[in-house]
């Protein structure tokens, strides 16, 4: 899970240091513009974004070994967290692209061949990499003395994201 965190960072530090590579036809084009005009609110984004996908690849790591209580609490917290927001952000992902292959939603023609990297790269390496964080989470939960506790944690890390998730969503902001 290390490894898939740090590596989704690299795109994130190489738009926000200016680069498009892999973006002109993996990301919305108003998305590259921000990226290549070097906007600052987006570039501290991207930034921002890349930091919190390493900070997903050190709780992953953090997973592998049992920890004190106040440690443990705080990584099922974020694992239940990061399960839920990978997973639902992925979903959507996957959603509208099967809607738009589908004809049920319709997009602009320029804006076809990026749906199909959403519905067939980004919702899928979204996706698996929230359910990587509910088995690493899993996992250390069973290993774990205080597990009815620390499922409390990862509950409300999970609902907490939901809530974010859903949000978001719903302002057009996510």
């Amino acid at each position: 899970m290390a490894a898939w965190g740090l590596l989704f960072a690299v795109p994130s530090f190489v738009w926000a240091t200016g680069g498009t590579f892999g973006a002109r036809s993996t990301v919305a084009p108003s998305l590259v513009e921000l990226a290549r005009d070097g906007v600052p609110w987006f570039l501290a984004v991207l930034w921002v974004t890349g930091l919190l996908k390493v900070f997903g690849a050190l709780i992953g790591i953090g997973l592998t070994r049992l920890r004190g209580p106040r440690i443990s609490r705080f990584l099922v917290f974020c694992g239940g967290g990061a399960t839920v927001l990978l997973v639902w952000h992925g979903g959507l992902f996957v959603l509208h692209g099967v809607l738009v292959e589908a004809g049920a939603v319709v997009v602009e023609p320029d804006l076809a061949g990026l749906t199909r990297w959403y519905l067939y790269l980004w919702g899928p390496w979204f996706v698996v990499g929230g359910l990587a964080f509910a088995a690493a989470t899993t996992r250390y939960l069973r290993r774990h003395d205080d597990r009815r506790g620390l499922r409390l944690h990862g509950a409300v890390g999970a609902l907490g994201a939901l809530l974010l998730s859903s949000v978001s969503t719903v302002t057009g902001v996510g």
